[in-house]
C-alpha cells in the first residue's frame, strides 16, 4: 500500500532505494515502537482484575510486554532480511555496515520511548478513560511525523528541525543507514533521543507507581 501510494502516486523519494525496501525498513523499527508503546497504554485497564488479587511490581507487566514485543520486531526483521537478500541479488547494492552493532542500542532507544509513553498513558487512562480512544489515532499521526514513508533528507529549513525534535526520527534514519546505507546516522541527534527516552521513563515510572496506589478506586 505504501508503495503504491506514496511510491508511485506521490512520488515521494527514497533516497535511491527500492521502494519496498525504504518503507519496510521504516515500518520495521517503527513497528516495535508503537506495537509496545500500544500494548503498555492499557495496563491499568486490563489488567485491573490481577492487580485487584495478587499483588506484585506492577510495572513487571509492560515490561514483560516490552521484551514479548521483541518476537515481533524479529519477525519482521528476518522478513526485511529476505527482501534485502531478494533485492540484492536483483542488481541492487545495499547492505549493512559496522554500525549494525547499534541495533541493540536502538532496541533500547525504542523499548524505552515505548514503555515510557505507554505507563505514562495508561496512569492517565485510570482516570481520563477516553484517552484510550484517542492512543491509536494518535500513534497514526505520530507516524506519519516520522520519517517513514519519506527520507529525513527530503526535508529542510524549519520543517526539518520540527522533524528532528521528534525522538523517534534519529533512531528510524539510524536503522535505516545501518540496514540500508541510506539515511542519516548523527550522534547528536541519537544523544537526544537517549536523554528523551531517560526523562520520558522517568516521568512514566514516578507517576505509574503514583497511580498504582489507588488506581482500583477509579479503574
Amino acid at each position: 500500500m505504501f508503495t503504491v501510494v506514496f511510491g508511485k502516486i506521490a512520488k515521494i523519494p527514497t533516497d535511491g532505494l527500492p521502494q519496498m525496501l525504504f518503507y519496510l525498513s521504516g515500518i520495521t523499527a517503527w513497528g516495535y515502537f508503537s506495537e509496545s508503546l500500544k500494548a503498555t497504554s492499557n495496563t491499568f485497564v486490563t489488567n485491573a482484575n490481577i492487580f485487584g488479587k495478587v499483588y506484585f511490581p506492577r510495572l513487571a507487566i509492560p515490561v514483560s510486554v516490552i521484551i514479548s514485543n521483541l518476537v515481533l520486531f524479529g519477525i519482521q526483521f528476518l522478513f526485511l532480511i529476505v527482501f534485502m537478500i531478494i533485492f540484492y541479488f536483483s542488481g541492487y547494492s545495499f547492505g549493512p555496515n559496522i554500525y549494525i552493532l547499534l541495533l541493540p542500542v536502538l532496541l533500547i532507544l525504542m523499548a524505552g520511548l515505548g514503555l515510557g509513553f505507554g505507563i505514562i498513558i495508561s496512569s492517565l487512562t485510570t482516570k481520563y478513560r477516553d484517552l484510550t480512544y484517542l492512543v491509536a489515532f494518535g500513534i497514526q499521526l505520530w507516524m506519519y511525523a516520522t520519517p517513514i514513508v519519506y527520507p529525513l533528507s527530503n526535508l529542510s529549513g524549519n520543517i526539518r528541525m520540527l522533524a528532528l525534535l521528534n525522538p523517534l526520527t534519529s533512531i528510524v534514519e539510524t536503522f535505516r543507514y545501518i540496514m540500508l546505507g541510506s539515511g542519516e546516522l548523527n550522534w547528536m541527534n541519537l544523544l537526544y533521543s537517549f536523554i528523551f527516552m531517560i526523562i520520558t521513563l522517568i516521568i512514566g515510572v514516578l507517576l505509574f507507581n503514583k497511580v498504582e496506589q489507588s488506581f482500583m478506586d477509579t479503574v
